[in-house]
């Protein structure tokens, strides 16, 4: 069984000089140094975050029934690790060491049980990207929807989400060193104006572990490809109920105005 959605996620506030606001389906972050940023620019990074559930069949017991892992990812399978420092995830209680911190990609966590319980999910960015965390939450599933029919080991029970965090006003250094990075959405410059050269990463040898192309339960994440659509789907049906909202607060005042008339022309 598979489970997508795209879903609005609240940061944590910033200061008031720089509150942020939410856009259809986007959530908007902020860093409050004011140095060398970069006005009307956005930098945005499409992620997925989710579980994986697979039942353990003839070995389950009344305690261990699921192995699972929780994660977030780049919605696009690159290396989200660019951006992000470091995921703290906060399992259940009952849970050795409920407070899993990953500081390197992938940034999961695998673990056994039997029950559902919300996991909140804790994003925090490297220090030139922005200094407030950012809290999403998820719904560890291990059971199909369809809890009539009958389990099965052959296919996992995924459910996953999408969201982009934006990141508007990005500083000059950010933005230099995450140009052309595969896992953002890169925005185009003013007329003009360039940036340095991208900063060289010694990385001889080495895999990108935050790529998740590669992932032993890569066969069974949701395609995401859609996703910009379905975002603009979305914008375009606030923006379309915003204006019937309007309208009809106009033809409610036109209706008391008439009444008014009308009341005033009686003998």
């Amino acid at each position: 069984m598979t489970s997508s959605s795209s879903s609005k996620k609240q940061a944590q506030d910033p200061p008031e000089t720089s509150e942020p606001t939410l856009k259809s389906l986007k959530t908007k972050m902020t860093k409050s140094d004011e140095k060398k940023k970069l006005k009307d620019i956005e930098i945005s990074v499409p992620l997925v975050y989710g579980n994986i559930a697979f039942w353990l069949g003839k070995k389950a017991s009344e305690y261990q029934s699921h192995k699972w892992s929780v994660y977030v990812r780049g919605a696009t399978n690159e290396d989200i690790s660019v951006v992000v420092k470091k995921v703290v995830f906060q399992l259940h209680s009952s849970f050795n060491n409920p407070t899993r911190v990953i500081e390197e990609p992938p940034f999961e966590v695998s673990e056994s049980g039997w029950g559902e319980f919300e996991i909140a999910i804790t994003l925090h960015f490297h220090s030139d990207v922005c200094d407030k965390p950012l809290s999403l939450y998820h719904h560890l599933k291990l059971y199909p929807e369809d809890e009539s029919g009958p389990l099965t080991m052959k296919k996992p029970v995924v459910v996953e989400h999408y969201d982009e965090i934006v990141f508007p006003d990005p500083s000059e250094s950010f933005l230099a060193r995450v140009q052309n990075h595969p896992a953002l959405t890169f925005p185009r410059l003013p007329s003009g104006y360039s940036l340095p050269a991208p900063m060289q990463v010694d990385d001889n040898g080495k895999k990108k572990r935050g790529d998740t192309k590669d992932h032993s339960l890569g066969q069974w994440f949701t395609s995401f490809s859609e996703a910009d659509e379905l975002l603009q789907l979305a914008a375009a049906r606030q923006q379309v109920q915003a204006h019937i909202a309007k309208l009809r607060r106009q033809i409610s005042l036109l209706e008391g105005q008439n009444q008014t008339i009308k009341t005033g022309s009686d003998p």
